[in-house]
């Protein structure tokens, strides 16, 4: 089965992603992140603006990787950012970039898990979450956490793509197909992925990040929780926070109505967007 996924995968074109636009020279993670700033927030702003998001205030970026969006947030008039992130070896990189961008004496990262951060009861008045809820590995928790640590009337702008979608299984790094992950196991999609990566620069690394073990030895894909819609629903349906706003986003607007439906949702929206008050 690995080579057909491989044959397959080769009648596509790889979608642009910043693993691959930083081995090829062009742009940092950072930068890539940057430049995609207000695409991270722009289905929020369906619903509020960006000065009800950040000016003036305390936020907490979850997940935020390199620090790229968190610095083009930082540079929207807020009174203080903090960029979370798991992996401690994105420090560097980010605080270069809020250096670069003048906004160093705003940003602080913390390396540290969103399900346990080091912070005090009520100290931020916005937390977003961008594609971040479909990787964290106790995301009941994440929520509690997020809820403690939001002032009262705080709130928290959360959107994911769900794990149906095209490109949810995340590997379009080095598989263009779409919906891959419907049609292969997770077996097949671990061998083809390590293919396809191994002789790249930072291909062991890739590995290392997307791919654990669990206790009986087997592999599978550490780096994401299959979050779907109907979960995500049941999950936020018994935390404490209020819906402000709620839209799932289908993938393109002839599927607006058909990604209504419960079945067809899972694979023809894009992105579910929510704005959740303390």
């Amino acid at each position: 089965m690995t080579n057909l996924c491989l044959k397959i995968n080769s009648l596509f074109k790889l979608p642009v992603h910043p693993f691959n636009l930083n081995n090829e020279g062009k742009k940092t993670y950072s930068e890539w992140q940057y430049e995609k700033g207000i695409d991270t927030i722009k289905f929020y702003l369906k619903h509020t603006s960006v000065e009800e998001m950040f000016k003036n205030k305390d936020v907490l970026d979850i997940g935020c990787g390199a620090g790229g969006k968190t610095i083009y947030y930082a540079s929207q008039g807020v009174k203080s950012i903090v960029g979370v992130e798991i992996l401690e070896k994105y420090r560097k990189e980010a605080q270069d970039l809020s250096i670069k961008y003048n906004v160093r004496d705003k940003f602080t990262f913390v390396c540290a898990d969103a399900s346990n951060t080091p912070f005090q009861d009520e100290t931020f008045d916005t937390i977003i979450m961008n594609d971040a809820m479909e990787h964290v590995d106790e995301p009941e928790l994440v929520l509690e956490e997020c809820y403690r640590i939001l002032k009262k009337e705080g709130k928290l702008y959360l959107n994911f793509p769900p794990y149906n979608h095209p490109y949810g299984a995340h590997l379009s790094d080095a598989i263009g197909m779409p919906w891959v992950h419907v049609f292969f196991n997770e077996k097949t999609l671990i061998e083809t992925y390590k293919q396809l990566v191994r002789d790249l620069p930072d291909g062991k690394e890739r590995i290392e990040f997307r791919i654990g073990k669990r206790a009986d030895g087997s592999e599978y894909f550490s780096y994401i929780n299959k979050m779907a819609i109907k979960r995500f629903n049941r999950i936020l349906s018994n935390s404490k926070f209020k819906v402000e706003y709620y839209k799932e986003e289908p993938l393109r607007n002839i599927f607006k109505y058909i990604a209504k439906l419960p079945f067809f949702k899972e694979y023809l929206v894009k992105m579910v967007v929510c704005v959740l008050v303390k």
